[in-house]
Parts: C-alpha cells; sequence; structure tokens
C-alpha cells in the first residue's frame, strides 16, 4: 500500500469517457431490448453490472455495461432464477456489505391475489445462486416492508401490520425481532432513510402528519417533528419517496389525491421541517421512483391522483421544480411502475415494467466537496487478486434511488474501476466487506477490498473509486 498522489486531468478524461457530454437533461434507451417480459426493480452489483428483476416473476437478468463503461450499449445476461415458488412483486431489498443481494417478502407473488408473502432468499453473484432465507420468527407475513442496511451491515425491515422490527445479521444469517420501543404507527406504507447521523428516517403513512427517527444505538424510535403539510394520501395511505440531499436535508415529497402533492424538508441539524412547494400541474407520486442526481437535484417521477398515467418527469433544485423531457412511455404509466437506479455514470437506470428501458442523463455536474478521496491503494495489482483501498466519502452523501416500501434500490457502497491507458477500456472490479454502510461518511477515513478481474488488461492504467455516481480523481496503478 502506498499514500497516493491524484491527479485530476485524467480524472476528467475519465468522466467524460463514461458519461459524455451532456448540454441538457435527456433520455436515452439502451440499445438492446430487454429478453423478458417486465424489467422492474433493479440493483447495482458492486462489480458494476446491474440485477434487474422481471417483475411478479423468479426471473432475474444481469446487464452489464460495454468495455469503455458505456451502459446504453449494456448487454443482457439471465442469472439463476429465485427458489421454486418465489416470485415477489413489491418487497425488500438490498445489496449486502459482502455484495450478495437480499430480496425480502412481496406484497403478490408469482401472479397470486394479494398474499403478502414471507418468502425471501440471498443472491450470491459469485456462485450465481439464490439460498431460501427463513423469515424473522414469528413473522407469518412480510410483504412490501420497508427496509434498510445499517452502517454495520445489518438488514432491517419492518412488520407491516405493527410496529415490530427485524435485523438481520449477514454473517450469522439469524433474526433479531426488536419490539419497535416509541414507534407511534404500523410500518406499512412508509419509506425508511438512513441519515449520516445514525438514525433512520420515516414520515408516517398512518399517524401523518408525524416523523419518527430509529435510532440506531439504542434500537428506539423517537419523534422526528411534524411535516407541517400531508404527505400521505388519506384513503391509500400511499405516499411518496425522500431522498437524502448533500446539505443534509431531506427532500420528502406527498401522494395527495386531491390537489396537488405537497412536499416538506428535513433538517437533519434542527430536527424540523419546512414546507416545500407542491408538485407542479396537480401531480403527486402516490408510490413512485425519485433519485439524487450528481449535481445535488433530485429527479422525480409523477403522475394524477391514484395510480393515473401519465408520469411527469422534474428536477427539484432544493427550491423549486424544473420539467425535464420523459421517456417515451410516460404518456401511459402511472409513478408506481417506475423504478429508478443511479448508475456509475451518474446516469439514471430507469424501468417501467416494460421493454423500453432508458437512461436519464442529467446536465449538472457535481460539487467538488462530495466527491471521494482515495488516500491509499495499492501501487500495482494482479489479476485476480483482491487489494484493499483507503480514503474518504466512498459511501456517497445520499443512498441514490429511493421509493420507499415497495422497492429499495439503494447503492451507498464503494465501486472500483481500473482504466487501461492504452486502449482506454474500463474495468469494474467486484468491491466487498466495506468497512461501513453508512451514508455522507464526511472526512472519516473508509475502506473496502477490490477483486481485479482475472481478464482485465495488462499495463499503466489508473484506479478510481465511485460513490452513488460520483467519481474520484484518477490514481495510477499498474496492473501485472
Amino acid at each position: 500500500m502506498k499514500i497516493v498522489r491524484s491527479f485530476s486531468i485524467s480524472a476528467l478524461t475519465l468522466l467524460l469517457s463514461l458519461t459524455g457530454i451532456a448540454t441538457a437533461q435527456h433520455w436515452t434507451p439502451i440499445k438492446n431490448k430487454a429478453p423478458f417480459a417486465s424489467p422492474s426493480t433493479s440493483l447495482l452489483l458492486t462489480d458494476g453490472t446491474v440485477m434487474v428483476q422481471d417483475g411478479d416473476a423468479s426471473d432475474w437478468w444481469k446487464f452489464t455495461p460495454d468495455e469503455n463503461a458505456n451502459y446504453i450499449n449494456g448487454t443482457w445476461t439471465q442469472i439463476a432464477s429465485l427458489p421454486t415458488g418465489y416470485g415477489p412483486l413489491y418487497y425488500a431489498s438490498a445489496v449486502l456489505q459482502d455484495g450478495r443481494v437480499i430480496v425480502e417478502g412481496g406484497e403478490y407473488n408469482l401472479g397470486d391475489v394479494q398474499v403478502e408473502t414471507n418468502l425471501g432468499a440471498i443472491y450470491d453473484p459469485l456462485a450465481n445462486t439464490w439460498t431460501p432465507l427463513s423469515p424473522p420468527p414469528g413473522w407469518n407475513n412480510i410483504g412490501d416492508a420497508p427496509s434498510v442496511v445499517l452502517p454495520d451491515g445489518t438488514f432491517m425491515i419492518g412488520d407491516i401490520y405493527n410496529t415490530e422490527d427485524a435485523q438481520l445479521d449477514p454473517t450469522t444469517m439469524t433474526w433479531a425481532v426488536l419490539p419497535g420501543t416509541g414507534k407511534q404507527d404500523r410500518n406499512a406504507e412508509e419509506g425508511w432513510n438512513l441519515l449520516p447521523n445514525n438514525t433512520v428516517l420515516t414520515t408516517d403513512a398512518l399517524d401523518a402528519p408525524n416523523a419518527e427517527k430509529f435510532v440506531i444505538s439504542t434500537g428506539d424510535w423517537v419523534n422526528a417533528g411534524n411535516t407541517i403539510v400531508r404527505l400521505e394520501d388519506p384513503n391509500s395511505q400511499e405516499i411518496g419517496p425522500a431522498v437524502l440531499l448533500p446539505n443534509g436535508t431531506v427532500f420528502a415529497t406527498g401522494a395527495n389525491s386531491k390537489g396537488a402533492g405537497h412536499t416538506s424538508t428535513y433538517s437533519i441539524a434542527s430536527n424540523s421541517w419546512t414546507a416545500g412547494p407542491d408538485i407542479p400541474n396537480g401531480l403527486d407520486i402516490a408510490d413512485g421512483p425519485a433519485t439524487i442526481l450528481p449535481d445535488g437535484n433530485v429527479l422525480i417521477q409523477a403522475s394524477p391522483g391514484i395510480y393515473k398515467a401519465p408520469s411527469s418527469f422534474f428536477e427539484y433544485n432544493g427550491t423549486s421544480f424544473t420539467a425535464v423531457p420523459a421517456p417515451k412511455n410516460a404518456p401511459n404509466d402511472p409513478s408506481f411502475v417506475g423504478r429508478m437506479l443511479v448508475l456509475p455514470t451518474g446516469q439514471i437506470f430507469w424501468t417501467d415494467g416494460s421493454t423500453d428501458v432508458e437512461i436519464y442523463t442529467a446536465a449538472g455536474k457535481s460539487n467538488a466537496a462530495w466527491t471521494p478521496t482515495i488516500t491509499s491503494a495499492p501501487s500495482t495489482v494482479t489479476p485476480g487478486q483482491t487489494y484493499t483501498i483507503t480514503g474518504t466519502q466512498f459511501n456517497g452523501v445520499s443512498q441514490g434511488a429511493y421509493y420507499g416500501d415497495d422497492a429499495q434500490m439503494s447503492s451507498n457502497y464503494p465501486l472500483v474501476a481500473i482504466r487501461n491507458r492504452k486502449t482506454g477500456h474500463i474495468f469494474f472490479c467486484r468491491t466487498h466487506d466495506h468497512s461501513t454502510m453508512g451514508v455522507g461518511t464526511g472526512s472519516t477515513p473508509v475502506s473496502t477490498n477490490f477483486d481485479v478481474p482475472a481478464s482485465i488488461e495488462t499495463g499503466a492504467s489508473d484506479i478510481v473509486v465511485d460513490a452513488v455516481g460520483i467519481h474520484s480523481t484518477l490514481v495510477p496503478i499498474t496492473v501485472q
């Protein structure tokens, strides 16, 4: 290991090669249409590939960018299917600290009527296998539970019928059930936001306009103020996504069926809320996606009322909304069918349950203060070997993409790529066993392990760390 010297000119070259120069926001359909019926929830694996479920079915597919890390030119490969009898729609999901994937519950299963299944499974991307996962003790139903990965790697879900929570230790694969001490209402329909101060924020869907925080160190829920405006639809209790912003606030969106969806912003520092502007044109987000963009803006998909088309897309800059282009299926889509995922390029991977998968490229650029910094990395690596890289802000300033109880697609973990100087080809290294699964870690040193691909090109290269679509500067490295 060595203390590294980085340089920004090559970093800029890499960034431009990854994303291109965008003068305005735009959508681009991927060149190779999905070879399966209903691309839905997507998760970013730690080797830079995207894992996509065929909605309400057991089959999963992997989407791999080309050798230049261009996702628009990506290709599909079918991977292992879920265990027999399990194919959920609306469920809890996450990429774990060791790089495995967890899928838990399901409001529907393999096209059945509403079942709130308690089935679950863990995917190992190295072995390409799913292993069935037993539910928390005493939990006969899980359904579309809210979930989050805590900074220590523990996976936590909420009981949709009461205030109980359950935490899975991925190392021992054992559950611990917590009583939900202090929680004011059941967990159903809520979205959970991991905050930099080691708490988890939620806005109540039943006890609205109340907001609450889970204190990780004590296991208790405490008051997090009043959202001032109602964010939930009073009849369905549906609610919109909430997004952690780089400035230490959380922007929460509403699902009101009468009038425009309200918004409110939570200040972590003051534990208080400020009412925001209504979503334009009388629209709302009664279930639907939102995501942070590299420049700190929030991209949202909104539609009128409960489960109605068409969808419109806006960027929110912390003060106001700006209408942006929409993908071609937007006229037929209510917001709830949309899913967003932040790619390593800073672009947004979007699905709507059709074969028209599109990628959104924003116009803005990131703030240098949010950039990951590499402080220690190997100067030489060998194909097929594992190494450690250390620095700051490897987990990003936000969890990335949000939806709520029906889908979780967080990507607040570091990705590592190596670019060969001669060919320009980019090779993602599978990362795993990150020192933290926190978010907004600031100046605290963090690290991850990365596996150098056996197929990587040798010679003079550069290494880079990506954190939720924002790149570090490049560091010279030799692949031998």
